[in-house]
């Protein structure tokens, strides 16, 4: 595993781990309660840093033809 990849954590522990510490309902965040907009906020940073991680791999070449399950040599 390449320390790049631990980037992916980060939502992972804001889904399982935040709430407990966020589970209230004021401040409203765009008419949502706070822990309604926290999960949305995860969501979006999930994909974020899943794309961060993918381009960062490419570029160093870690999605090579013949590294991939199931290729062809």
């Amino acid at each position: 595993m390449r320390p790049i990849h631990t980037l992916a954590l980060i939502p992972v522990l804001g889904v399982l781990v935040a709430p407990f510490f966020l589970n209230r309902i004021d401040p409203f965040i765009l008419g949502m309660p706070f822990l309604l907009a926290w999960l949305s906020l995860m969501l979006v940073l999930t994909s974020i840093v899943m794309a961060c991680i993918y381009f960062v791999d490419k570029r160093t070449g870690a999605h090579g033809q013949n590294d991939m399950e199931g290729a062809q040599k």
